[in-house]
Parts: structure tokens; C-alpha cells; sequence
């Protein structure tokens, strides 16, 4: 068996180390020295997860208990760490919360300090390491031997680094390469790049594109056979029991044949326009009550892919023929606005539509493009006009993995009177040599310091783009920026020339000229 210890060892020398090579040849070592029945749990936690992507178990708790020292007890393993997590998840009841903290509190007794920061990060699913899923893609490739291509091509239909460490320890390359996609197993959702013109997308798609809304919902894969039904979202979690108005729908139109199909669910208020974000999220966490807030909070299906019909895979075929599927299957209802364009003066037309309507803006497709799952580049491109905001840098985290020695992580602030209101953090948008540039800044006008968060006079002020403002219980403004992310540092302004909290406020009312508002 694996000693605990030695993930803990392992992440500590991928927190030293900076270099991706050096970071994998890690990973690497680490698991093949891993006993095959342990591999699963083992690449689990590296990537921050207390189970494996393919597993639907959670823990239900946010955070590892506090204990005063370690009991005197054999070496924690890996395996014992496994089991503690499969006990915690599977207690439900009278009394489950407190025996759910019991267990993990034992577990915790059981382990030193330092095992103990690393199962808080488990938990908490951000390991700070710096070896992402690509680098532990990689090492699983090492570690067995696997051309990498075969291993990320196996990734892409198992939806599960554990599973694919698994299948490669077992059965090597042969396997590997004979996985496909398989119903009721999600894959990760091809992704699109951002474009800013309609004459950069004609020109990338040859002059003829395909052009959808992009609808301001939660992405959902869906598989069927029929009689039963699955919907997990982008993050391939299933959300299958939070929305039974789906599952009904998809039984009812779909079919008998199995199928796998790709889409958005937005929510809607009474007079079916779409509502924000973060009130179709209300569904997604709804556990207790689910049908009656289902009748309150309707949802609409857009579905703009197909990647099996009839038990067939339409993975390699293209975009055009798996639409076309698409349509066979459903006879054309609950499917995407679509539009085939020519001319930029076509695609702009289509696009005001759909910001009209109270969508994001729309997506491009090339109409010959193979499904990609988990790719990004430009087959696909999304394009909308994001809103900005100034605020000003009032604190910074500091940096792990990569970003190791920069403040990084910087918490925006509108202007409040004569104080600042804390409206969200952001770590996107600036290069290396910016982040190199902006933490010596940021040094210079430190007033405080935790030894994680640096707290600075607020001096700087950086424009932010973002997708949406949401009500938020976390900041005592009340609102939050959800993907923020720097496009451009604003020395030319002063902090009282930020965004005011007023001005805020009145841009997130703003939004329901064209959103509905959930009451």
C-alpha cells in the first residue's frame, strides 16, 4: 500500500519545481511506484478531487476539521484516505452532518500537519501545485509507456483522468486507443475561441460559417437510451436528479435509441424571458424541492450538437452532417437559432438578434469541423460584446504552481463613498511580464499582510471585463463580478475615478431590460 506521506512528499517537490517537464517526470515517478488498485484514488487527489470525475459521490462539506495534534496511530495510507472519503459521502440521515465531521475529524486526528494541508486541499478541490491536467495527462502517458496522443484521445471520450490512468496501468496503448465514446460516460465539451470580428471568422472557416446564439444558460451534456437519462454539466457533473423537467423532455422527444447529445439550459421567468446566471444555478444545487422550484423556475433546451444517434458515434464526423443528425432526432424541435452567413453584414444582423432576445451574443462554427471534446481552437468561436467596468486593486493572493513569487490573484473594488467595496478577484488577463511588473507595484503599496493575502493602498486601477453582475452574500457590496478578468491596466486613472458602487448597482438593473428577473 501507498503511504499518504507520499503525496504529500510529491506535492511539496512539485510546489519547488517550476518546469512542466520536471513537474511531470514527477508525476511520473509517483505513479508507477502507485499499486494498480490505488491508481484511480491516487491521480484523484493530485488533481484535487476527492473521487474520481467519473464518480458522482460528494462529501458534502466544505472544509477538513481542526484537531490540536496527530494521535499516535500507524502511517496514514492512501488507501485508508479513500475509504474515510467513500464512508463520509455514503452517511445520509438523521444526524449525518455531525457524523459526517466526525469521521473526517478522525481522519484527521490520524494525520501529521503537513498531511493535514494537503487533505484540506482535497477537499477544498484546489491543490496549488501547479501540475495541471494536462501535465498529469502526461504523466500517465510516461508512467505507462503510451504514446500521449493515444492517452489524451482516451481522456477525451472517458471524461476521467483516473479512469484513463486505470485502463492504461491495466491494459496499455491497445486499449487506450480502442476507447470511444460510451453512453452514460461524459466527455469533456469541445470548447471555442474568443473573436472579436466577423471578418477574422470567414476568414478561418473559408468565407461560409455557421452561426448560433450563444445563450446565456449552463451548458449540458445529455445521453439517452430511452428509458433512461444522464445530464452532466461542463465540469461533468451530474445534475440529472436537480432537473427533472429535462430528463421528462428528453424521454418524451428523443426517442428510444441511444444518443448523446450536446446543449444549454436557460432559465426562464413568466414571461419566458431568459433569466440571469446565477438564478439558473439555484436549479443546479436544488437537492430538497426540486420539482416545486422545476414548476417556479422553468427551463428552455437549446441543443446544438449531436455525438452519437442510434448507438453510432458522430465524433469524427462534421459539424454539418452531426446538425443534420441532429434535426433527424429531434424533428427539429428544442434546437439551437441557427444561421448559415456569408457576409459580415449577414452575421452582424444575426448576432443584434440575438443580443436583442437577451442572449450573450453567438457562437461560429465551421461548418466541416470534427467534435473535439475538451479542445479549443478555431473551428469553433464565440463572440460577444463584453461590458467592463474600473476598479481598483485593494488586495492580492499569492501565486502557486506557475505563478510561485507573484501576487496574482487581485481582489477589485468599486469606489463607496470614500472606502472601496470589495466586487470580486480576478487572476486573468495579464502576461508574465505584467504579473512580474504589477506584484513589484503592488509590494511597494503593502499595508498589510496574512502571509497569504497582501492588503495594498488602493492606488491601482485596472478596466475588468466581466460576463454578468451577480448578487453576491460573500461581499459586503452586495454584488459580484462573475468572470472578471483585467483587459487593460488604466494608469491613467486616479482610484476616484473608478467605477462607483452606484454605478455598479445600476448596471446590474440594467441587465433586466432584456433578462427576467426571478422574484
Amino acid at each position: 500500500m501507498t503511504p499518504f506521506a507520499d503525496i504529500v512528499s510529491l506535492c511539496r517537490r512539485l510546489e519547488a519545481n517550476r518546469g512542466r517537464l520536471e513537474k511531470r517526470r514527477l508525476v511520473a515517478e509517483f505513479l508507477r511506484r502507485v499499486a494498480p488498485d490505488e491508481i484511480e484514488h491516487a491521480v484523484a487527489f493530485l488533481i484535487g478531487r476527492p473521487f474520481p470525475a467519473s464518480d458522482s459521490r460528494v462529501l458534502s462539506v466544505r472544509s477538513l476539521p481542526a484537531v490540536t495534534a496527530a494521535l499516535a496511530a500507524e502511517p496514514l495510507m492512501l488507501r485508508d484516505v479513500a475509504e474515510a472519503f467513500a464512508a463520509v459521502a455514503e452517511t445520509s440521515g438523521a444526524g449525518s452532518r455531525r457524523m459526517r465531521e466526525a469521521r473526517l475529524t478522525a481522519l484527521a486526528a490520524r494525520a501529521h500537519d503537513d498531511e493535514r494541508v494537503v487533505l484540506a486541499r482535497i477537499i477544498g478541490g484546489e491543490m496549488r501545485t501547479g501540475a495541471s491536467d494536462g501535465i498529469v495527462l502526461e504523466a500517465i502517458a510516461e508512467a505507462a509507456g503510451v504514446d500521449v496522443a493515444v492517452v489524451r484521445r482516451a481522456a477525451l471520450f472517458l471524461g476521467d483522468l483516473s479512469a484513463v490512468a486505470a485502463l492504461a496501468r491495466r491494459s496499455g496503448a491497445e486499449a487506450l486507443a480502442g476507447v470511444g465514446p460510451r453512453l452514460f460516460v461524459p466527455l469533456l465539451p469541445m470548447l471555442a475561441e474568443i473573436a472579436t470580428d466577423f471578418d477574422e471568422v470567414l476568414a478561418a472557416h473559408g468565407g461560409r460559417t455557421a452561426l448560433e446564439y450563444k445563450y446565456d444558460g449552463a451548458r449540458v451534456q445529455i445521453h439517452t437510451d430511452g428509458a433512461r437519462v444522464g445530464v452532466w454539466t461542463r465540469r461533468l457533473s451530474d445534475v440529472t436528479a436537480s432537473l427533472p423537467d429535462v430528463v421528462a423532455l428528453v424521454r418524451r422527444e428523443l426517442g428510444s435509441t441511444p444518443a448523446i447529445v450536446d446543449g444549454e439550459v436557460v432559465a426562464l421567468d413568466a414571461a419566458g424571458r431568459p433569466l440571469a446566471f446565477q438564478e439558473l444555478m439555484r436549479r443546479f444545487r436544488r437537492i430538497h424541492g426540486v420539482e416545486l422550484l422545476a414548476a417556479e423556475m422553468p427551463l428552455a433546451l437549446h441543443l446544438f450538437d449531436c455525438l452519437m444517434a442510434e448507438g453510432r458515434s458522430l465524433i469524427d464526423e462534421p459539424y454539418a452532417a452531426r446538425w443534420e443528425a441532429l434535426h433527424r432526432l429531434t424533428g427539429g424541435a428544442y434546437v439551437a437559432e441557427r444561421q448559415i452567413v456569408v457576409t459580415v453584414e449577414e452575421a452582424r444582423q444575426f448576432r443584434d438578434r440575438a443580443l436583442a432576445a437577451g442572449h450573450e451574443g453567438v457562437m461560429a462554427k465551421d461548418l466541416s469541423s470534427p467534435y473535439a471534446p475538451g479542445g479549443r481552437g478555431k473551428r469553433w468561436f464565440k463572440l460577444k460584446s463584453p461590458a467592463t467596468v474600473d476598479c481598483v486593486i485593494v488586495a492580492a493572493d499569492r501565486g502557486s504552481g506557475r505563478r510561485v513569487g507573484w501576487l496574482s490573484n487581485y481582489h477589485l473594488a468599486v469606489v463607496d463613498g470614500d472606502g472601496f467595496a470589495d466586487v470580486g478577484k480576478t487572476f486573468k488577463g495579464l502576461t508574465d511580464r505584467e504579473f512580474g511588473e504589477m506584484t513589484e507595484r503592488l509590494r511597494r503599496l503593502a499595508v498589510g499582510d496574512d502571509g497569504y493575502t497582501v492588503r495594498v493602498r488602493p492606488e491601482i486601477v485596472v478596466e475588468v471585463e466581466y460576463n454578468e453582475i451577480q448578487k453576491s452574500p460573500t461581499y459586503a457590496s452586495g454584488l459580484a463580478l462573475r468572470f472578471a478578468r483585467i483587459a487593460r491596466i488604466r494608469d491613467d486613472k486616479g482610484p476616484a475615478q473608478a467605477t462607483t458602487l452606484a454605478e455598479l448597482r445600476a448596471l446590474y438593473d440594467r441587465q433586466f431590460e432584456t433578462k427576467g428577473k426571478y422574484t
